[in-house]
């Protein structure tokens, strides 16, 4: 397919950017690059360098950096003749690691990158490697035909993201902020995938926001002592209730601007009237779509690990559990005193990982531009904000005024559950969604 800027320019340049895109799915797939958080695993360094090479053989250079050892991130700027010097670069940004995968419960081995049934299945086929190969084959067909984006593009591909960022965005940020302060815009993960509500309207979540994370370790401290003995200062005893008042409390709802957006466009497109009593009832017609609609609606917290004792017959002088909180935007001050009311006067809590909850409003040039570079591939496209459950590195350029939308752009089958698909069993992507996706970033470049 030709794009939209070789077909505006004087001496059109033919080429595919959707040509390369589900090769180098799968090739990034077959790298593995399972991030075990504080354990060690691959590394994203043979990713990175395979990244370098791939942008080297058209033109582009980049730079590799490591927070540690085979944790690698790549920084590389694309400005050829052609774009709008005078306009700030766009950073795009992707992130090269992947949570571990057991091969036992796949259908198919998640570190093939096998194509079968019309997909691309493999461990990043959705989180998100096809989202680096969306970026790569763009641009490489661009700068092989001759043909520059509207504006300076930044690509970041980072490490450590499935971690909260430490050694990744947020290592960047630290250390080599010069790679972003002059970007007051980005695009990346979790956005742009379609959700079918009619035959004739399929709404295109554009991220707009995202939840903060806190993760919290709980610390019981009790009187050790024999099994056999009564015991009223038992740490297990004071973890346990903690925990059960954590996972059973019932978080009120708090409506952000993003979320409002989102329910407003799916009450106009299903022609009802949202009850907030009963919004997450109603939106159960939206398929899997609803569980991150309906985590978004108020902070969460939720119990993941437990970890006390060494011997049956031991009582253990402390224990110590695990709590994966999320928080709505502005939502953070209310989320720490109710948990420090929760866990009660004998246990305490430490900050494991604390980042804030992001929010950019839905306007603008930006997202005047996805907006036609999706209905220019599907007419029946409408772009919506909407608030994302979990996380990704937009927090952390968020830290230096960056505003940022998660915009992946994906025409999905109604029927695929593709919330389901993040870190889960049989990740997979169709191959038809990867190459309409690419023809998409294709005209957006040209124009955003």
């Amino acid at each position: 397919m030709t794009s939209v800027s070789s077909r505006q320019s004087a001496d059109p340049a033919p080429y595919a950017p959707d040509a390369e895109v589900v090769r180098l799915t799968s090739e990034l797939i077959r790298i593995d690059t399972s991030n075990y958080g504080p354990e060690p695993g691959p590394g994203e360094r043979t990713a990175a360098e395979r990244v370098a090479e791939l942008l080297d053989e058209v033109g582009i250079e980049s730079r590799l950096y490591e927070s540690e050892p085979r944790r690698t991130s790549l920084v590389a700027s694309w400005a050829p003749d052609g774009v709008d010097a005078s306009a700030p670069p766009l950073l795009i940004h992707a992130h090269l690691d992947v949570v571990p995968a057991n091969a036992a419960d796949w259908q198919l081995d998640p570190f093939a990158g096998e194509i079968s049934d019309g997909c691309v299945w493999g461990r990043g086929a959705v989180d998100m490697k096809d989202f680096d190969a969306m970026l790569l084959s763009v641009v490489r067909a661009r700068a092989r035909a001759g043909v520059a984006p509207r504006r300076p593009i930044r690509m970041i591909f980072t490490a450590d993201e499935e971690a909260g960022g430490l050694l990744g965005s947020q290592w960047l940020v630290d250390h080599h902020p010069e790679h972003l302060e002059d970007c007051p815009e980005a695009i990346g993960e979790v956005g742009g995938f379609s959700l079918t509500v009619k035959d004739d309207l399929r709404l295109y979540l554009v991220q707009t926001a995202e939840k903060g994370m806190n993760w919290l370790k709980l610390i019981a401290d009790g009187t050790a002592g024999h099994g056999s003995m009564r015991n009223f200062d038992n740490a297990v005893t004071e973890l346990s209730g903690a925990v059960t008042r954590i996972g059973e409390y019932k978080w009120p709802d708090r409506i952000t601007a993003s979320q409002r957006a989102f329910l407003d466009a799916v009450s106009e497109a299903l022609q009802v009237d949202l009850d907030p009593d009963t919004v997450e009832q109603t939106l159960q017609r939206l398929g899997s779509i609803s569980r991150m609609v309906g985590a978004t609606m108020s902070n969460t917290a939720n119990p993941t690990m437990l970890q006390a004792g060494y011997k049956h017959n031991v009582i253990p002088g402390q224990a110590t559990a695990a709590i994966d909180g999320r928080t709505v935007p502005g939502g953070e001050e209310e989320f720490f005193a109710t948990i420090k009311e929760l866990i009660g006067e004998k246990v305490r809590y430490e900050n494991v990982v604390n980042l804030q909850a992001v929010e950019t409003e839905f306007a603008g040039a930006l997202v005047e531009a996805m907006q036609t570079s999706l209905v220019a591939e599907d007419p029946q496209a409408r772009a919506v904000p909407y608030l994302m459950s979990g996380g990704t590195d937009a927090k952390a350029w968020a830290r230096l005024g960056v505003s940022c939308f998660g915009f992946a752009p994906l025409k999905l089958p109604p029927d695929l559950d593709f919330v389901g698909m993040f870190h889960g069993i049989d990740e997979r992507v169709p191959t038809e969604s990867l190459e309409f996706g690419a023809r998409v970033l294709d005209r957006f470049l040209a124009i955003a």
